[in-house]
Protein backbone atom coordinates (compact mmCIF):
# COMPACT_ATOMS: atom_id res chain seq x y z
CA UNK A 1 0.00 0.00 0.00
CA UNK A 2 1.40 3.01 -0.75
CA UNK A 3 1.91 5.91 1.36
CA UNK A 4 -0.20 8.93 0.04
CA UNK A 5 -3.28 5.98 0.01
CA UNK A 6 -2.71 5.02 4.03
CA UNK A 7 -2.40 8.86 5.20
CA UNK A 8 -5.84 9.39 3.10
CA UNK A 9 -6.76 6.08 4.95
CA UNK A 10 -5.30 7.45 8.12
CA UNK A 11 -7.03 10.66 8.34
CA UNK A 12 -10.29 10.28 6.18
CA UNK A 13 -11.32 7.78 8.56
CA UNK A 14 -10.78 9.97 11.55
CA UNK A 15 -12.40 12.61 10.43
CA UNK A 16 -15.72 10.06 9.83
CA UNK A 17 -14.93 8.51 13.32
CA UNK A 18 -15.09 11.83 14.91
CA UNK A 19 -18.47 13.30 12.75
CA UNK A 20 -19.74 9.75 12.88
CA UNK A 21 -19.56 9.98 16.87
CA UNK A 22 -20.37 13.02 16.98
CA UNK A 23 -23.54 12.51 15.30
CA UNK A 24 -24.06 9.65 16.80
CA UNK A 25 -23.91 11.70 20.65
CA UNK A 26 -26.36 14.39 18.76
CA UNK A 27 -28.91 11.68 17.99
CA UNK A 28 -28.85 10.01 21.15
CA UNK A 29 -29.30 13.00 23.31
CA UNK A 30 -31.72 14.28 20.91
CA UNK A 31 -33.47 11.25 21.51
CA UNK A 32 -33.28 11.34 25.00
CA UNK A 33 -34.68 14.45 25.75
CA UNK A 34 -37.65 13.59 23.03
CA UNK A 35 -38.26 9.97 25.29
CA UNK A 36 -38.44 12.18 28.63
CA UNK A 37 -40.39 14.62 27.17
CA UNK A 38 -42.99 12.29 25.51
CA UNK A 39 -42.98 10.17 29.43
CA UNK A 40 -43.94 13.68 30.93
CA UNK A 41 -46.69 15.19 28.82
CA UNK A 42 -47.86 11.15 28.79
CA UNK A 43 -47.55 11.18 32.47
CA UNK A 44 -49.47 14.46 32.78
CA UNK A 45 -52.31 13.07 30.44
CA UNK A 46 -52.30 9.70 32.96
CA UNK A 47 -52.65 11.95 35.73
CA UNK A 48 -55.29 14.12 34.82
CA UNK A 49 -57.51 11.96 33.52
CA UNK A 50 -57.07 9.17 36.95
CA UNK A 51 -57.79 12.44 38.92
CA UNK A 52 -61.19 12.75 36.59
CA UNK A 53 -62.02 9.39 37.01
CA UNK A 54 -61.15 9.29 40.62
CA UNK A 55 -62.88 12.23 41.39
CA UNK A 56 -66.22 11.24 39.01
CA UNK A 57 -66.31 7.99 41.26
CA UNK A 58 -66.13 9.71 44.38
CA UNK A 59 -68.87 12.24 43.20
CA UNK A 60 -71.07 9.40 42.48
CA UNK A 61 -70.59 7.28 45.24
CA UNK A 62 -71.66 9.99 47.13
CA UNK A 63 -74.48 10.79 45.65
CA UNK A 64 -75.34 7.19 45.58
CA UNK A 65 -74.78 7.66 49.70
CA UNK A 66 -77.29 10.99 49.88
CA UNK A 67 -80.14 8.56 47.97
CA UNK A 68 -82.96 8.66 50.56
CA UNK A 69 -84.64 5.72 49.39
CA UNK A 70 -83.51 2.20 49.97
CA UNK A 71 -84.65 0.49 46.42
CA UNK A 72 -81.54 -0.98 44.97
CA UNK A 73 -81.05 -0.51 40.99
CA UNK A 74 -82.27 -3.56 38.74
CA UNK A 75 -79.51 -5.68 37.73
CA UNK A 76 -79.71 -7.97 34.98
CA UNK A 77 -76.77 -10.64 36.79
CA UNK A 78 -75.73 -11.62 39.84
CA UNK A 79 -73.87 -10.67 42.09
CA UNK A 80 -72.11 -12.93 45.53
CA UNK A 81 -74.18 -12.50 48.55
CA UNK A 82 -70.35 -11.43 50.55
CA UNK A 83 -70.48 -8.26 48.44
CA UNK A 84 -73.93 -7.61 49.11
CA UNK A 85 -73.25 -7.97 52.94
CA UNK A 86 -70.71 -5.21 52.79
CA UNK A 87 -70.72 -1.26 51.88
CA UNK A 88 -68.14 -0.30 49.10
CA UNK A 89 -67.53 0.19 45.47
CA UNK A 90 -67.00 -2.62 43.20
CA UNK A 91 -66.43 -3.88 39.73
CA UNK A 92 -68.78 -5.60 38.77
CA UNK A 93 -68.00 -6.13 35.69
CA UNK A 94 -66.89 -10.29 35.89
CA UNK A 95 -70.37 -10.89 36.93
CA UNK A 96 -72.15 -8.88 34.11
CA UNK A 97 -73.94 -11.58 31.61
CA UNK A 98 -73.75 -9.16 28.65
CA UNK A 99 -70.05 -8.05 29.48
CA UNK A 100 -70.26 -4.69 29.96
CA UNK A 101 -68.08 -3.00 31.85
CA UNK A 102 -70.02 -1.89 35.29
CA UNK A 103 -68.70 -0.03 38.09
CA UNK A 104 -71.02 -0.34 41.13
CA UNK A 105 -71.93 1.09 44.41
CA UNK A 106 -73.16 -1.25 47.87
CA UNK A 107 -75.09 0.28 50.44
CA UNK A 108 -75.58 -2.27 53.70
CA UNK A 109 -76.73 -1.84 57.29
CA UNK A 110 -78.48 -4.54 59.34
CA UNK A 111 -81.03 -6.04 57.27
CA UNK A 112 -81.23 -3.30 54.42
CA UNK A 113 -79.13 -3.40 51.47
CA UNK A 114 -78.58 -0.45 48.22
CA UNK A 115 -77.27 -1.18 45.09
CA UNK A 116 -76.78 1.10 41.89
CA UNK A 117 -74.58 1.54 39.05
CA UNK A 118 -72.19 4.04 37.67
CA UNK A 119 -73.11 5.12 34.05
CA UNK A 120 -69.90 3.71 32.62
CA UNK A 121 -70.35 6.50 29.85
CA UNK A 122 -69.11 9.55 31.62
CA UNK A 123 -65.56 7.24 32.78
CA UNK A 124 -65.70 6.59 28.70
CA UNK A 125 -65.61 10.71 27.49
CA UNK A 126 -62.88 11.21 29.90
CA UNK A 127 -60.74 8.60 28.58
CA UNK A 128 -61.41 8.96 24.87
CA UNK A 129 -60.78 12.66 25.37
CA UNK A 130 -57.60 12.95 23.43
CA UNK A 131 -56.39 16.35 23.79
CA UNK A 132 -52.40 16.13 23.34
CA UNK A 133 -52.05 12.19 22.61
CA UNK A 134 -51.45 12.48 18.64
CA UNK A 135 -52.52 10.11 16.14
CA UNK A 136 -52.13 7.01 17.92
CA UNK A 137 -52.39 7.84 21.39
CA UNK A 138 -54.89 6.71 24.60
CA UNK A 139 -56.08 6.13 27.55
CA UNK A 140 -57.22 3.07 29.43
CA UNK A 141 -58.00 1.46 32.28
CA UNK A 142 -57.72 -2.06 33.10
CA UNK A 143 -59.65 -4.39 35.88
CA UNK A 144 -57.89 -7.33 38.20
CA UNK A 145 -58.43 -9.87 35.75
CA UNK A 146 -56.47 -7.95 33.21
CA UNK A 147 -59.22 -7.24 30.96
CA UNK A 148 -60.12 -3.82 29.78
CA UNK A 149 -62.62 -1.82 31.22
CA UNK A 150 -62.88 1.44 29.31
CA UNK A 151 -63.63 1.45 25.18
CA UNK A 152 -60.61 1.10 22.95
CA UNK A 153 -59.86 3.75 20.74
CA UNK A 154 -58.11 0.84 18.13
CA UNK A 155 -61.34 -1.83 18.74
CA UNK A 156 -64.45 0.79 19.09
CA UNK A 157 -66.71 -2.68 18.04
CA UNK A 158 -65.25 -4.40 20.79
CA UNK A 159 -67.03 -5.04 23.87
CA UNK A 160 -63.73 -4.09 26.10
CA UNK A 161 -64.01 -6.95 28.67
CA UNK A 162 -63.11 -9.08 25.94
CA UNK A 163 -59.81 -7.37 25.12
CA UNK A 164 -56.97 -9.25 27.68
CA UNK A 165 -54.66 -6.39 28.31
CA UNK A 166 -51.65 -8.47 30.02
CA UNK A 167 -48.68 -5.49 29.45
CA UNK A 168 -46.32 -4.73 31.78
CA UNK A 169 -47.34 -1.68 32.70
CA UNK A 170 -50.89 -3.51 33.62
CA UNK A 171 -48.84 -5.54 35.66
CA UNK A 172 -46.62 -3.40 37.61
CA UNK A 173 -49.94 -0.82 38.34
CA UNK A 174 -51.84 -4.14 39.70
CA UNK A 175 -49.07 -4.69 41.79
CA UNK A 176 -49.25 -1.05 43.11
CA UNK A 177 -46.30 0.42 41.32
CA UNK A 178 -46.38 3.80 39.24
CA UNK A 179 -43.87 3.59 36.28
CA UNK A 180 -43.59 4.52 32.70
CA UNK A 181 -41.47 2.49 29.90
CA UNK A 182 -41.54 1.52 26.26
CA UNK A 183 -42.69 -1.59 25.52
CA UNK A 184 -45.50 -3.28 23.84
CA UNK A 185 -48.94 -2.78 23.94
CA UNK A 186 -52.32 -5.24 24.32
CA UNK A 187 -51.80 -4.75 20.24
CA UNK A 188 -48.58 -6.19 20.42
CA UNK A 189 -47.70 -2.49 18.61
CA UNK A 190 -44.64 -0.66 20.69
CA UNK A 191 -45.42 2.36 22.78
CA UNK A 192 -44.69 4.52 25.21
CA UNK A 193 -46.86 4.00 28.36
CA UNK A 194 -47.03 5.25 31.98
CA UNK A 195 -49.26 3.80 34.27
CA UNK A 196 -50.69 3.86 38.32
CA UNK A 197 -53.23 1.88 40.13
CA UNK A 198 -56.47 3.46 41.26
CA UNK A 199 -57.44 1.97 44.17
CA UNK A 200 -60.93 3.29 45.57
CA UNK A 201 -62.86 1.14 49.01
CA UNK A 202 -62.92 -2.45 46.83
CA UNK A 203 -61.83 -1.61 43.79
CA UNK A 204 -58.86 -2.18 41.67
CA UNK A 205 -58.06 -0.85 38.67
CA UNK A 206 -54.74 0.17 36.07
CA UNK A 207 -55.13 3.44 34.68
CA UNK A 208 -52.61 3.63 31.88
CA UNK A 209 -51.90 6.53 29.03
CA UNK A 210 -49.92 5.10 25.92
CA UNK A 211 -48.42 6.78 22.33
CA UNK A 212 -47.18 4.41 19.40
CA UNK A 213 -43.28 5.32 19.47
CA UNK A 214 -43.66 5.21 15.96
CA UNK A 215 -45.04 8.28 15.70
CA UNK A 216 -42.79 9.86 18.30
CA UNK A 217 -39.84 7.94 16.59
CA UNK A 218 -40.67 10.53 12.62
CA UNK A 219 -38.95 13.64 14.14
CA UNK A 220 -35.77 11.49 14.83
CA UNK A 221 -35.97 9.68 11.52
CA UNK A 222 -35.80 12.68 9.53
CA UNK A 223 -32.89 13.72 11.63
CA UNK A 224 -30.91 10.77 10.76
CA UNK A 225 -31.73 11.68 7.35
CA UNK A 226 -30.14 15.32 7.81
CA UNK A 227 -27.00 13.81 9.66
CA UNK A 228 -26.45 11.42 7.25
CA UNK A 229 -26.17 14.11 4.30
CA UNK A 230 -24.15 16.59 6.39
CA UNK A 231 -21.44 13.74 6.54
CA UNK A 232 -20.93 12.89 3.25
CA UNK A 233 -20.92 16.51 2.84
CA UNK A 234 -18.19 16.79 5.44
CA UNK A 235 -16.31 13.79 3.89
CA UNK A 236 -16.24 15.25 0.52
CA UNK A 237 -14.38 18.61 1.65
CA UNK A 238 -12.46 16.30 3.84
CA UNK A 239 -11.00 13.67 1.25
CA UNK A 240 -10.51 17.39 -1.15
CA UNK A 241 -8.20 18.22 1.82
CA UNK A 242 -6.59 15.77 2.73
CA UNK A 243 -5.58 15.02 -0.84
CA UNK A 244 -3.35 18.03 -1.05
CA UNK A 245 -2.14 17.55 2.32
CA UNK A 246 -0.48 14.12 1.73
CA UNK A 247 1.53 15.72 -1.41
CA UNK A 248 3.19 17.85 0.73
CA UNK A 249 4.04 14.87 3.47
CA UNK A 250 4.98 12.19 0.80
CA UNK A 251 7.32 14.14 -1.62
CA UNK A 252 10.01 14.21 1.28
CA UNK A 253 9.87 10.71 2.98
CA UNK A 254 9.61 8.88 -0.54
CA UNK A 255 13.19 10.96 -1.63
CA UNK A 256 14.91 9.04 1.66
CA UNK A 257 14.49 5.34 0.97
CA UNK A 258 17.39 4.66 -1.09
CA UNK A 259 19.66 6.70 1.25
CA UNK A 260 18.10 4.67 4.05
CA UNK A 261 18.48 1.37 2.34
CA UNK A 262 22.14 1.70 1.47
CA UNK A 263 23.06 2.55 5.25
CA UNK A 264 21.09 -0.42 6.23
CA UNK A 265 23.17 -2.83 4.28
CA UNK A 266 26.30 -1.70 6.89
CA UNK A 267 28.14 0.48 3.94
CA UNK A 268 28.15 3.86 6.23
CA UNK A 269 30.36 5.46 3.82
CA UNK A 270 28.09 5.86 1.32
CA UNK A 271 26.88 9.92 1.01
CA UNK A 272 22.93 10.73 1.42
CA UNK A 273 21.90 11.15 -2.15
CA UNK A 274 18.04 11.77 -2.49
CA UNK A 275 15.95 10.32 -5.95
CA UNK A 276 12.58 12.28 -6.83
CA UNK A 277 11.36 8.63 -7.71
CA UNK A 278 7.54 8.06 -5.62
CA UNK A 279 8.13 5.33 -3.32
CA UNK A 280 6.02 3.29 -0.86
CA UNK A 281 5.73 3.47 2.32
CA UNK A 282 6.58 -0.19 2.90
CA UNK A 283 9.75 -0.27 1.29
CA UNK A 284 10.88 2.98 3.76
CA UNK A 285 9.59 1.64 6.76
CA UNK A 286 11.95 -1.48 5.79
CA UNK A 287 14.84 0.24 4.96
CA UNK A 288 14.55 1.79 8.63
CA UNK A 289 13.82 -1.85 10.50
CA UNK A 290 17.52 -3.12 8.44
CA UNK A 291 19.10 -0.04 9.58
CA UNK A 292 17.51 -0.28 12.94
CA UNK A 293 18.50 -4.15 13.50
CA UNK A 294 22.04 -3.25 11.90
CA UNK A 295 22.94 -1.07 14.33
CA UNK A 296 21.31 -2.85 17.12
CA UNK A 297 22.81 -5.90 16.41
CA UNK A 298 26.32 -4.49 16.39
CA UNK A 299 25.94 -2.35 19.45
CA UNK A 300 24.09 -5.20 21.13
CA UNK A 301 26.67 -7.64 20.26
CA UNK A 302 30.00 -5.17 21.07
CA UNK A 303 28.27 -5.01 24.33
CA UNK A 304 27.88 -8.82 25.13
CA UNK A 305 31.63 -8.99 23.87
CA UNK A 306 32.66 -6.59 26.57
CA UNK A 307 31.21 -8.65 29.33
CA UNK A 308 32.58 -11.87 28.17
CA UNK A 309 29.69 -13.38 26.77
CA UNK A 310 31.50 -14.93 23.88
CA UNK A 311 28.22 -17.28 23.07
CA UNK A 312 26.56 -14.73 21.57
CA UNK A 313 25.96 -14.97 17.78
CA UNK A 314 26.29 -12.17 14.85
CA UNK A 315 25.69 -12.40 11.42
CA UNK A 316 27.15 -9.36 9.43
CA UNK A 317 24.77 -7.82 6.96
CA UNK A 318 26.80 -7.75 3.57
CA UNK A 319 29.92 -7.78 1.80
CA UNK A 320 30.35 -4.22 2.92
CA UNK A 321 29.61 -4.78 6.25
CA UNK A 322 33.01 -4.19 7.85
CA UNK A 323 31.76 -3.66 11.31
CA UNK A 324 30.49 -7.16 12.11
CA UNK A 325 33.10 -8.61 10.11
CA UNK A 326 36.13 -7.00 12.30
CA UNK A 327 33.09 -7.94 15.61
CA UNK A 328 33.59 -11.65 14.86
CA UNK A 329 36.99 -11.85 14.02
CA UNK A 330 37.03 -10.57 17.85
CA UNK A 331 35.03 -12.49 19.70
CA UNK A 332 36.60 -15.54 17.69
CA UNK A 333 40.08 -14.70 19.00
CA UNK A 334 38.79 -14.02 22.30
CA UNK A 335 37.36 -17.57 22.62
CA UNK A 336 40.49 -19.22 21.23
CA UNK A 337 42.54 -17.04 24.12
CA UNK A 338 40.14 -17.81 26.90
CA UNK A 339 40.00 -21.75 25.79
CA UNK A 340 43.90 -21.40 26.00
CA UNK A 341 43.60 -19.69 29.18
CA UNK A 342 41.20 -22.31 30.96
CA UNK A 343 43.58 -24.97 29.81
CA UNK A 344 46.43 -23.42 31.27
CA UNK A 345 44.65 -22.86 34.42
CA UNK A 346 43.79 -26.14 34.89
CA UNK A 347 47.01 -27.65 34.16
CA UNK A 348 48.62 -25.02 36.57
CA UNK A 349 46.56 -26.11 39.40
CA UNK A 350 46.74 -29.62 38.60
CA UNK A 351 50.57 -29.45 38.92
CA UNK A 352 50.23 -27.25 41.78
CA UNK A 353 47.81 -29.77 43.05
CA UNK A 354 49.87 -32.91 42.22
CA UNK A 355 53.30 -31.27 43.74
CA UNK A 356 51.34 -31.24 46.72
CA UNK A 357 50.01 -34.02 46.85
CA UNK A 358 53.35 -35.80 45.68
CA UNK A 359 55.27 -33.84 48.66
CA UNK A 360 52.57 -34.92 51.18
CA UNK A 361 52.98 -38.75 50.08
CA UNK A 362 56.57 -38.27 50.26
CA UNK A 363 56.50 -36.68 53.49
CA UNK A 364 54.23 -39.40 55.54
CA UNK A 365 56.60 -42.35 53.89
CA UNK A 366 59.67 -40.42 55.59
CA UNK A 367 57.47 -40.46 58.77
CA UNK A 368 56.21 -43.66 58.45
CA UNK A 369 59.38 -45.50 56.87
CA UNK A 370 62.01 -42.93 58.63
CA UNK A 371 60.83 -42.35 61.92
CA UNK A 372 58.73 -44.72 63.35
CA UNK A 373 61.37 -47.77 62.80
CA UNK A 374 64.10 -45.47 64.80
CA UNK A 375 60.77 -44.80 67.81
CA UNK A 376 60.11 -48.74 67.70
CA UNK A 377 63.80 -49.30 67.76
CA UNK A 378 64.01 -46.79 70.88
CA UNK A 379 61.13 -48.41 72.34
CA UNK A 380 63.09 -51.69 72.16
CA UNK A 381 65.98 -50.21 73.49
CA UNK A 382 64.35 -48.83 76.52
CA UNK A 383 62.38 -51.68 77.42
CA UNK A 384 65.82 -54.22 77.36
CA UNK A 385 68.73 -51.33 78.54
CA UNK A 386 66.78 -49.45 81.23
CA UNK A 387 66.50 -51.43 84.45
CA UNK A 388 64.58 -48.50 86.47
CA UNK A 389 61.46 -49.82 86.36
CA UNK A 390 59.12 -46.24 87.13
CA UNK A 391 61.68 -44.48 84.42
CA UNK A 392 60.79 -47.09 82.00
CA UNK A 393 57.33 -47.09 81.89
CA UNK A 394 57.54 -43.28 81.67
CA UNK A 395 60.20 -43.06 79.10
CA UNK A 396 57.68 -46.39 76.79
CA UNK A 397 54.57 -43.63 77.62
CA UNK A 398 56.34 -41.06 75.75
CA UNK A 399 57.69 -43.16 73.15
CA UNK A 400 54.00 -44.79 72.40
CA UNK A 401 52.18 -41.30 72.47
CA UNK A 402 54.82 -39.88 69.61
CA UNK A 403 54.64 -43.36 67.69
CA UNK A 404 50.85 -42.74 67.51
CA UNK A 405 50.99 -38.76 66.83
CA UNK A 406 53.75 -39.79 64.03
CA UNK A 407 51.29 -41.81 62.65
CA UNK A 408 48.27 -40.16 62.64
CA UNK A 409 50.45 -37.22 61.20
CA UNK A 410 51.70 -39.34 58.63
CA UNK A 411 47.91 -40.97 58.02
CA UNK A 412 46.44 -37.05 57.40
CA UNK A 413 49.12 -36.40 54.63
CA UNK A 414 48.27 -39.69 53.07
CA UNK A 415 46.86 -42.32 53.88
CA UNK A 416 47.90 -46.06 53.44
CA UNK A 417 45.00 -47.12 53.16
CA UNK A 418 43.88 -44.45 50.02
CA UNK A 419 46.97 -46.78 48.37
CA UNK A 420 46.20 -50.08 49.48
CA UNK A 421 42.51 -50.36 49.63
CA UNK A 422 41.06 -47.68 47.94
CA UNK A 423 38.85 -44.46 48.35
CA UNK A 424 36.06 -45.84 50.19
CA UNK A 425 37.76 -47.72 52.84
CA UNK A 426 39.99 -44.53 53.16
CA UNK A 427 37.16 -42.17 53.68
CA UNK A 428 35.98 -45.30 56.08
CA UNK A 429 38.49 -44.60 58.14
CA UNK A 430 38.85 -41.01 58.34
CA UNK A 431 34.86 -40.81 59.07
CA UNK A 432 35.37 -43.32 62.51
CA UNK A 433 38.28 -40.80 63.77
CA UNK A 434 36.20 -38.26 63.11
CA UNK A 435 33.27 -39.68 64.77
CA UNK A 436 35.14 -40.58 68.37
CA UNK A 437 36.64 -36.93 68.48
CA UNK A 438 33.88 -34.99 67.66
CA UNK A 439 31.05 -36.46 69.28
CA UNK A 440 28.38 -35.78 66.24
CA UNK A 441 26.49 -38.31 64.13
CA UNK A 442 28.51 -39.32 60.80
CA UNK A 443 27.19 -41.87 58.46
CA UNK A 444 29.46 -42.80 55.17
CA UNK A 445 27.63 -45.21 52.54
CA UNK A 446 30.77 -46.57 50.49
CA UNK A 447 28.97 -48.01 46.76
CA UNK A 448 32.25 -48.35 45.35
CA UNK A 449 33.18 -51.58 43.41
CA UNK A 450 36.01 -53.18 45.61
CA UNK A 451 37.79 -55.56 42.93
CA UNK A 452 37.06 -53.54 39.69
CA UNK A 453 36.98 -50.38 40.47
CA UNK A 454 38.01 -47.70 37.37
CA UNK A 455 38.25 -44.64 40.26
CA UNK A 456 41.64 -43.59 38.96
CA UNK A 457 44.50 -42.99 41.78
CA UNK A 458 44.29 -38.86 40.88
CA UNK A 459 40.61 -39.17 41.76
CA UNK A 460 40.87 -40.90 44.58
CA UNK A 461 42.72 -38.58 46.06
CA UNK A 462 40.74 -35.69 45.13
CA UNK A 463 37.54 -37.21 46.13
CA UNK A 464 39.28 -37.81 49.72
CA UNK A 465 40.82 -34.32 49.95
CA UNK A 466 37.07 -33.19 49.00
CA UNK A 467 35.26 -35.76 52.18
CA UNK A 468 38.35 -34.27 54.02
CA UNK A 469 37.35 -30.53 53.47
CA UNK A 470 33.67 -31.11 53.58
CA UNK A 471 33.71 -32.70 57.19
CA UNK A 472 36.13 -30.03 58.25
CA UNK A 473 33.61 -27.65 57.10
CA UNK A 474 31.21 -28.69 58.95
CA UNK A 475 32.70 -28.85 61.82
CA UNK A 476 34.03 -25.95 62.57
CA UNK A 477 31.06 -23.52 61.07
CA UNK A 478 27.77 -25.47 60.75
CA UNK A 479 27.33 -26.48 63.82
CA UNK A 480 26.01 -29.62 62.31
CA UNK A 481 24.39 -32.83 64.50
CA UNK A 482 24.51 -35.08 61.33
CA UNK A 483 26.33 -35.71 58.23
CA UNK A 484 25.92 -38.08 55.71
CA UNK A 485 27.99 -39.12 52.71
CA UNK A 486 27.78 -41.50 50.08
CA UNK A 487 30.20 -42.35 47.42
CA UNK A 488 28.65 -44.05 44.53
CA UNK A 489 30.46 -45.56 40.94
CA UNK A 490 28.76 -46.12 38.19
CA UNK A 491 29.40 -47.22 34.60
CA UNK A 492 30.16 -43.70 33.40
CA UNK A 493 30.40 -41.41 36.32
CA UNK A 494 31.28 -41.55 40.17
CA UNK A 495 28.70 -39.43 42.56
CA UNK A 496 30.13 -37.89 45.54
CA UNK A 497 26.91 -37.08 48.11
CA UNK A 498 27.11 -34.74 51.49
CA UNK A 499 24.76 -33.68 53.89
CA UNK A 500 24.72 -31.91 57.22
CA UNK A 501 21.45 -30.59 59.16
CA UNK A 502 23.96 -27.10 60.36
CA UNK A 503 23.00 -23.27 60.04
CA UNK A 504 23.47 -23.19 56.23
CA UNK A 505 24.58 -20.16 54.35
CA UNK A 506 23.32 -18.16 51.71
CA UNK A 507 25.25 -18.85 48.40
CA UNK A 508 23.94 -15.14 46.99
CA UNK A 509 25.77 -13.34 49.88
CA UNK A 510 28.10 -15.51 52.08
CA UNK A 511 31.79 -14.59 51.15
CA UNK A 512 33.05 -18.68 50.18
CA UNK A 513 36.14 -19.47 52.06
CA UNK A 514 39.24 -21.31 50.71
CA UNK A 515 37.11 -24.76 51.68
CA UNK A 516 34.67 -24.62 49.18
CA UNK A 517 37.13 -22.86 46.90
CA UNK A 518 39.82 -25.55 46.69
CA UNK A 519 36.63 -28.14 46.86
CA UNK A 520 35.12 -26.47 43.71
CA UNK A 521 38.58 -26.68 42.03
CA UNK A 522 39.08 -29.85 42.90
CA UNK A 523 36.21 -30.97 40.57
CA UNK A 524 37.25 -28.83 38.10
CA UNK A 525 40.41 -30.51 37.60
CA UNK A 526 38.58 -33.66 37.47
CA UNK A 527 36.84 -32.67 34.44
CA UNK A 528 33.48 -32.78 36.98
CA UNK A 529 29.95 -30.91 37.97
CA UNK A 530 29.08 -29.77 41.17
CA UNK A 531 26.13 -28.48 42.97
CA UNK A 532 25.35 -27.11 46.47
CA UNK A 533 22.59 -25.99 47.92
CA UNK A 534 22.29 -24.98 51.39
CA UNK A 535 19.84 -23.62 53.89
CA UNK A 536 18.98 -23.74 57.59
CA UNK A 537 18.58 -27.60 58.39
CA UNK A 538 19.71 -28.78 55.41
CA UNK A 539 23.22 -28.61 53.05
CA UNK A 540 23.69 -30.85 50.56
CA UNK A 541 26.62 -30.95 48.14
CA UNK A 542 26.28 -33.52 44.89
CA UNK A 543 29.17 -33.79 42.78
CA UNK A 544 30.14 -35.88 39.70
CA UNK A 545 33.41 -37.47 38.06
CA UNK A 546 33.52 -39.09 34.90
CA UNK A 547 34.88 -42.34 34.23
CA UNK A 548 38.26 -42.09 32.73
CA UNK A 549 38.76 -44.23 30.24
Amino acid sequence: MQLRTLILIIINSLIFLVILMLSITFYNQFSKVLDDRILLQLNSIKTLKQIQVENLITTEWQQFLNQNDTVTDTLNFEVPETILKTSGIYDFTPYNTNRRSAIGFVWHRDTLTKVGLMDHDKIKDILLERAGMGNSGESYIVGEDFKMRSQSRFFPDKIPSTINVKTKGVVEALSGTVGRGVFKDYRGVEVYSVYSPISMSHLKLAILSEIDTSEVMAPLEQLQLRLLGLIFLIMIVAIILSLFLTNIITNPIHNMRKSLKIMAAGDYNQTNTFGKNSNEIKEMFEALDLLKKSLQGAVTFSRELGKMDLNSNYVPKGENDVLGKSLIKMRDKLIEFRNKENINRINTKRQLVDGLENERHRLSRELHDGIGPLLTSLKFYVENKVHDKDKKQDMIKIIDTTISEIRLMSNALMPSTLEDFGIGVALTNFVESIKKTSGISIIFEDLTQDSHSKITKNQAINLFRIGQELVNNALKHAKANTIRISLSEFDDFISLFYFDDGIGFDLKHVKLGSGIINIKERVEMCNGQIQIQSKPGSTTVEIELPIEL
